[in-house]
Order: C-alpha cells, then structure tokens, then sequence
C-alpha cells in the first residue's frame, strides 16, 4: 500500500498536475478533495470531465465518473456485493476506493487518453427496436453505423502511418525537392519553348510530336494487350493439354477396366462427394461462420490491453475447466462403468475421426495429384518451347537417369567433404574461443601482476606502441608503393604525350601551311570584296540617272505624241472646214437654187448638232482624251470628267455627241468611237 502511495505522488508531482504533494499531504486530503484530485486526473484523460466537482450534486458527480471508469475498462477487485460497497466509497470520497483507481488511471494514462477518445466514436447509441421500424430512423442507424466502421479504418490507417516510421520532416523536404524539381521543369520547359518558337513551322512539329507521343502510348497498350492475350493463349493451351490428358487417362481406363469396375468407382466418388457436400464442408462452413462472427465482435469492440487480455485468458481457462468438471459429473451420474454404450460412442467418434482425417488426406492427395499434373503439363510446354529440347524417351531416358545417378555420388562424396570441412571449421572455432578465454586470462593475471609490481598499463602500452609502429610502417609501405605508382604514371603519361607530339607534328606542320594559305585568300578576298562594292555603288549611281533620263524622256515623248495627234488632228478639221467651206462657197456661187437651199439645210443641221452636244472631236492621248476647241473630256480610273462647267453626260447622249463625228472618215476618228463605246458598255 505504502509503494501504491507512493508512486501516486510522484506521478501526481509530474506534469500536466504539478500538485507539489509529498506522503504525509496526501494522506492527510479529504474525501472532498480525494474526489476533486480524482476528477482532475479523469479531466486530464478526458477533456470533458475538467468540471468542479462542488457546482454539481454528488450523485451526478458519481454516476459521472463511474461512466468513464466503465468506458476506460476498469474493474474494481471483489464480488458484486462488493460493487455496490465500490460505488458507494466512490460518492462519498473513501480513500480505500480513491487510491487504486488514482494508481490504476496514473500507471496507464496514455493508453486511457487513447481509449478515452475513441468511446467518443466507438461507443454505440443503442436505438430500441421500436424506433427502427421507421424508416428515417433505420437509414440514419445505418449512417450511423457505416461512419463508425469508416472511423475504425481511419484510425487504424493513421496508427499504421505513425508506427511505420513516416516523419513529417522527412515528407516536409521530399515535398520542397519535388517542388524544386518543379520550378526546373517548368523553367526548362519555358526554354525549349522559346527556342522552338523560333524554328519554322514549329505549332506542327509540336503536333506531329504530340502524335508520335500518342502513337508510342498506343503501342504501349497494345503490346501489353498482346502479351495479356499470350498468357490467356498459354493458359488456354493448358487447360487443353490437361482436358486432353484426362481424356486420354479415361480412355485408358475404358480400354483396361470392366463396366463393374467403372461402377464402383463412381459410386466411390459419388460416396466421397457426398460426404464432402453433406457432411465435412457444412461443418467447415458453419465453423468459419462462427469464427468469423466472433471476428467481427472482437473488432466492434474498443481496443483492449494486454492486461486485460490476459484477464479473459484466466476467465476462459476457469470456464473451460468448470465446463470440464461438469462432463466429467455428468458422465458419472448418467452412464454406468460397466455400460458398453460408452465404448460404443468411443469407437463411433474413433471411426468418424478416421474417416474425416482419411477424407483429408484423399482431399490432399487430390490437390497434390492436380498440382503436380499442372507442374508436368508446365514443364512440358517449356520444354516444347526450348529450340532443339525434347522429352526423353526409351534409352535416353535411361542414359540422362545413370548422368543423374553419377552426379549424385559426386554430389554426396563434396557433400561429405563439405560436412567435414565444417566439423573442422566448428573444431577450430571452439579452439579459437579457448584460446581467448587463455588470452584473456593471461591478460588479466598479467595486469594483476602490473597493479602489483606498479607499472599498470604498461603491456596495453606495449601493444599500442607496437600497433602505432605496425601501422605506421604500413603507411610507409603504402606511400612508397603510392610514390612508385606515381612515378611510373608520370612516365607513362610523358611517353603519351611524346607519342602523341610525334604523331601530331606533321599534321600540326600541315596545319601551319594551311592557316597561312588562309590568311593569304582572306587577305584577297577582302580586297577582291572592296573593289567589288565600290564598282557595284557605282553602276547602282549611273543606273538609277539613266532610269531618272529615260524616265523623263518617256514623259516628253507621250507630250510629244499627244501633242502631235493634236495638231493632226487640228489639222484635219481645218482640212475638212476649208473643204466645207470650198463647197458652201460652191454652193453659194452655183446658180441652181436648190443646191443653195440644200447647203443652208445641211449647214443649219451641222449647227444644231454643235449645239446640242457642244464637243467637236475627242483624240485619245494615252491613257485619257485630250480636249478639242472650248470644250474637253479626260478619261481617269474608268470615270468621265469634264473639266468645264458641262454636264456628266450619259450614255445616251456621249452616244448623241459622237454620232455627228461618223461622216469623218478619218480612222482616229474611228478608234475613238470603238474606245467610247466600250467604256460604256
């Protein structure tokens, strides 16, 4: 009891509670404050508990914490007379009561914490069976309940990642290296991107890549979907070549075996198949069902310790036991010694307990029979598979077995020759642990005999100094081997570099030639360039004056026969107006007066014509009309502009002006007609 104080108050002395108690301050508490000090440490396993006990009744106080006690799985000691003596002494603070449950809770505060936290989750809500049969209430228990199962995974996944030795750290710098890797990337990818922007064409060559991209992920899939397909084909093959052999076993056993034979073999089959169907997998079945349920309510249930898994191992081993003492009572009471039902039952359980292990063993012997048919039909098609291999048959067969046997001898005289290798090698062993076991007795009587004499130390003095020259001559050995390596390397390396100065001499003197060739047609080139550009700077300078001359020139001609079909033409209407005249004054001379009222008709007609359209003739003059008299027309981007204060005519009466100009049988006269009358159309 005093231990069981004890280590109350130095727990209570730790963190989180800092009480500062010692033995005699702990004993002298009252039953107030024993339950005060009793929900606090309850507070600190569960947060909901933190309360002061003096602003709640002690019956709510006690119900209270008898809760969590039942939640966190302890058991008070005594029977349930003295479970009820337990509640009480708990309401009303008794330090008998008080101080187990403080070592109790103090000893595994961790693991209460744990628990503690769980039964917020795990402890279920029991719903009557009344209230299920509405609806909304069923499908919400339900909810209920397929959320606990996926807390239950959660926890136990979380629990798996905190044992398996995962630190935040370690995952904090993978994420910041990935997330380098990343700014890398990206960069990098910015880079290819520019430097492809400037190839041409480059949106389909990044297409014909995505493509080609495609195209490998697709052959990908299909070479896997073909190797899928071959593993399907060789299993196929398999199960034909199995189907084959029983068929070619059953074929066997028609040809060598009689209809009676055959029968009996099948209803022995029937037998065993029965029996299994009826009788062994039922039962197995119904075992597997069982343990599964039972399973399934250990893992409903909130984790247990290892102490209170050893107090269900002690309750099951007193219950087997009682179970026990009970057959054996009631076998005495019910069956007689001298009764033969008892031997008769003995040997029906002996007979089905054979019978149920014979089945097993012909269940196995089954399984190992198929087993191995699939081994052969395996081995047989690799064979088939290997170039040039076949199944050896006949005298082959014998041969490749006397090879085996020869090698097996030979295999058994090394093993033999291996087991006395490690017999001695155990022997030497054994002899190199007694030596050291005489070493080190002979170490200690030696530094006995230093302590004694007053030179301790000095042997291990010893050895360290031979050891340090040991080594140190090892060194010397070592950098004199080194130094030589060295040398030789410095050798070999002058005479590599002599060769390759030998070999390179004409090829570098080849080189000097070239350099100076080089420099000579460099030299020529920039000179033959100089020449070229300012013989070039000068042809461009007199090119571009003569097409400046010849630009101008061309301008004067186009005046000059514009000005020319001018002047003809004026030449030819003063041609015709003197001709006209010439026959008005003929007309006026002639003495027929009707010549003469013809004249003055015509001329009256002529008139009205100038009148009415006002042009007396257009010339074409390049690209445009040149103007005639008073009045002019120019032709610029396919529209007529008049450049008096005329009219824009219409077709019509451009049809009207020109009608006049067809008794000029002059073929310029003509051209212009044919010109206007296909702008108009």
């Amino acid at each position: 009891m005093g231990d069981q104080i004890q280590f109350i108050v130095e727990k209570l002395n730790q963190e989180p509670f800092r009480k500062n108690y010692n033995l005699i301050t702990f004993d002298s508490l009252e039953s107030v404050q024993l339950l005060q000090l009793l929900n606090d440490v309850l507070g600190e396993i569960d947060p909901k508990h933190a309360v002061d006990i003096r602003e709640e009744l002690p019956e709510q106080t006690g119900k209270r914490m008898l809760s969590l006690l039942g939640i966190l799985k302890y058991k008070p000691p005594g029977s349930i007379s003295d479970l009820s003596a337990f509640r009480q002494g708990l309401v009303t603070g008794s330090k008998s009561v008080i101080h187990p449950v403080l070592h109790w809770l103090l000893q595994r505060t961790n693991e209460l914490k744990k628990r503690a936290y769980l039964a917020r989750f795990l402890v279920k809500l029991e719903v009557p069976a009344e209230f299920l049969h509405d609806d909304t209430v069923a499908d919400i228990n339900k909810q209920y309940e397929e959320l606990m199962e996926s807390f239950k995974n959660l926890h136990k996944e979380c629990e798996q990642l905190k044992t398996s030795g995962l630190s935040t750290a370690e995952i904090k710098r993978d994420i910041s290296a990935m997330e380098e890797e990343k700014d890398q990337l990206v960069k990098r990818v910015e880079r290819l991107k520019k430097r492809v922007e400037t190839v041409q064409n480059h949106q389909r060559m990044l297409e014909i890549a995505r493509q080609l991209r495609l195209e490998k992920e697709r052959e990908e899939s299909l070479a896997q979907q073909k190797q899928e397909q071959k593993n399907q084909l060789f299993h196929a093959e398999q199960r034909l070549q199995r189907a084959q052999l029983q068929l070619k076993e059953m074929h066997h056993a028609v040809v060598d075996s009689k209809p009676e034979s055959l029968m009996k073999k099948l209803e022995e089959e029937i037998n065993f198949n029965s029996y299994l169907v009826t009788e062994k997998i039922p039962r197995e079945l119904e075992s597997k069902k069982n343990s599964a349920y039972f399973l399934q309510k250990v893992v409903s249930e909130p984790a247990m310790s290892q102490s209170d898994l050893s107090v269900i191992e002690i309750k099951i081993n007193e219950v087997n036991a009682q179970i026990n003492q009970l057959i054996e009572k009631k076998m005495m009471k019910y069956e007689p010694i001298d009764s033969k039902f008892s031997m008769y039952r003995q040997q029906a359980s002996i007979i089905s307990r054979k019978k149920e292990a014979k089945a097993e063993e012909l269940q196995a012997a089954r399984e190992e029979l198929s087993g191995t048919e699939r081994q052969m039909l395996h081995k047989t098609s690799q064979a088939h598979e290997l170039e040039g291999s076949e199944v050896l048959k006949g005298d082959e067969l014998k041969h490749y077995v006397n090879k085996l046997r020869s090698k097996n001898t030979f295999y058994k005289k090394k093993r033999l020759e291996i087991a006395e290798i490690t017999a001695e090698y155990g022997i030497l062993q054994r002899t190199e642990e007694l030596l050291k076991q005489r070493h080190e007795a002979i170490q200690q009587q030696l530094q006995a005999i230093e302590d004694k004499k007053g030179i301790s130390g000095y042997s291990y003095t010893q050895e360290e100094l031979e050891r340090v020259s040991a080594v140190k001559s090892e060194m010397d050995e070592m950098k004199g081997r080194t130094l030589d390596d060295m040398s030789e390397m410095v050798k070999k390396l002058n005479a590599m570099v002599a060769e390759k100065k030998a070999s390179l001499a004409p090829v570098i003197k080849e080189l000097r030639q070239l350099r100076q060739m080089c420099q000579e047609l460099t030299q020529e080139r920039d000179e033959k360039k100089i020449q070229y550009d300012s013989c070039a700077a000068g042809l461009e300078s007199n090119r571009s004056t003569l097409e400046q001359e010849v630009k101008g020139l061309l301008e004067e001609c186009v005046q000059e026969e514009s000005n020319y079909r001018y002047i003809n033409c004026m030449k030819r209407n003063l041609e015709i107006q003197l001709e006209r005249a010439k026959e008005e004054m003929k007309a006026y001379v002639s003495p027929d007066p009707q010549k003469r009222r013809k004249a003055i008709r015509s001329r009256s007609c002529h008139r009205h014509w100038y009148r009415a359209g006002g042009l007396h003739l257009l010339i074409l003059n390049g690209l445009g009309f040149t103007p005639i008299c008073s009045s002019y027309w120019r032709w610029n981007d396919t529209v007529l502009h008049r450049h008096t204060n005329l009219h824009l005519y219409t077709q019509f009466n451009l049809l009207q002006l020109l009608h006049p100009l067809r008794f000029f049988r002059s073929p310029s006269l003509c051209l212009v007609g044919r010109a206007a009358q296909k702008v108009m159309n």
